[in-house]
């Protein structure tokens, strides 16, 4: 059994915020499990590899002997998380959450224990609070609180609507760890404020503040932004093994020491000894792994070996991943391009399409400019690692 103290320096490897870390220390010495939270909304049915920084440090908890509470947000993902947002973010309905929260569980227990893990939805205690509860709840906090938080102020600034229920999403966030009386709260650094929140208001009805954890956001394909389905740019678990190679064999150099130590379990002095191989091989490494942890061994062993084959004859990859647009779709080409997640920016996609490297169905297309209709199969091609095959929907 680990002490309190070597608990902590496990806990504090690879976390960016421990708020406050003197608290988390004091809950460790009681000896009890605590109860460690992180909620998932699901506004996508599949969880990527940026959720995975998040859960294989619940993962870390679970370990040294504490549970774990994944509380899926079917009722806060109908609102949605105003988070990093410049407008409102769109609502989804009821059905849509449900149908995306089904496999949920089963990408968590890639990588959580089940026998420590509680699996619960916050509609059970949300849904039920009354006109009265709603009023007492936002009684708990003020305005110029919540217009602190930076994505508020700036449309505040701005003169960019902001909606009553936008200001509902942190309050509800922050109930969930009143309900299941939460003493560790994960999120990824743009959570912070919501963390906070949860702490502030756990006071006000009484109970002993969670420690607010982030951990750092995994950068995405394009190497510029955080990871996420809406911009492309992920690797999703659930992905053919192929698929998954092949993604991470296309990250910047530079990018892949971030995610050896966010997504793999090597030592500092192992990833040390890896930035002296060629940068190729250090990748290979890197894709093989989380291939692997996802996928098994021969299924790693089975990507790498096509993803070498792929390139070395210079073959289109059969599992390239799959966009669809509505059929008849117009789109510019550097447009497509950031569309894909292949180029951090217009300007830069323009760059690669000028210097030829964009090709569409094996021939080079260099107008950036030009309209793109998708009404059959198109092979994409950018640079030479980036593929992806666009496809008409009815």
């Amino acid at each position: 059994m680990l002490s309190p103290e070597e608990q902590l320096e496990i806990i504090k490897r690879g976390a960016v915020d421990i708020i406050e870390e003197e608290e988390l220390l004091e809950k460790l010495k009681r000896g009890k499990p605590l109860r460690v939270k992180a909620g998932f909304d699901p506004t996508a049915p599949d969880l990527h590899l940026g959720h995975v920084v998040l859960l294989r440090k619940l993962r870390q908890f679970q370990d040294l002997g504490h549970e774990v509470y994944i509380i899926i947000g079917d009722f806060t993902a109908t609102i949605g998380d105003p988070t990093g947002r410049n407008e409102t973010r769109p609502p989804l309905s009821k059905e849509q959450v449900l149908e995306n929260a089904k496999t949920y569980a089963e990408q968590a227990f890639k990588v959580l224990n089940p026998e420590r893990t509680k699996l619960v939805y916050n509609s059970q205690w949300l849904e039920k609070m009354t006109a009265r509860d709603i009023v007492g709840l936002t009684s708990k906090y003020t305005v110029a609180r919540m217009l602190e938080r930076e994505d508020f102020s700036k449309r505040f600034k701005e003169g960019i609507p902001i909606y009553i229920h936008e200001f509902l999403y942190p309050l509800f966030q922050a109930y969930d760890s009143v309900a299941i009386k939460a003493d560790v709260e994960l999120g990824g650094t743009d959570q912070l404020f919501n963390l906070l929140i949860g702490r502030d208001i756990q006071r006000e009805y009484g109970l002993e503040p969670q420690v607010a954890i982030t951990m750092p956001l995994l950068v995405g394909l394009d190497g510029v932004r955080k990871m996420s389905k809406s911009y492309g740019n992920y690797v999703g678990i659930t992905e053919p093994p192929e698929t998954m190679f092949g993604k991470i064999m296309s990250i910047p150099d530079d990018l892949m020491w971030d995610w050896y130590k966010l997504l793999t379990d090597y030592t500092d002095g192992e990833i040390e000894n890896f930035k002296k191989l060629h940068p190729r091989d250090a990748k290979l490494n890197l894709a093989y792994t989380i291939v692997k942890q996802f996928h098994g061994e021969e299924a790693a062993k089975r990507a790498k070996e096509h993803f070498l084959k792929t390139f070395s004859q210079r073959e289109f990859p059969e599992n390239a991943p799959v966009f669809k647009f509505p059929k008849g779709t117009k789109i510019r080409a550097d447009e497509l391009i950031l569309k894909l997640g292949f180029a951090p920016s217009k300007k830069e996609a323009q760059r690669i399409i000028k210097s030829g490297g964009f090709k569409i169905n094996g021939e080079k297309y260099t107008n950036p400019f030009g309209e793109i209709e998708v009404n059959g199969e198109l092979k994409i091609q950018v640079g030479k690692k980036k593929f992806a095959r666009v496809l008409p929907e009815d």
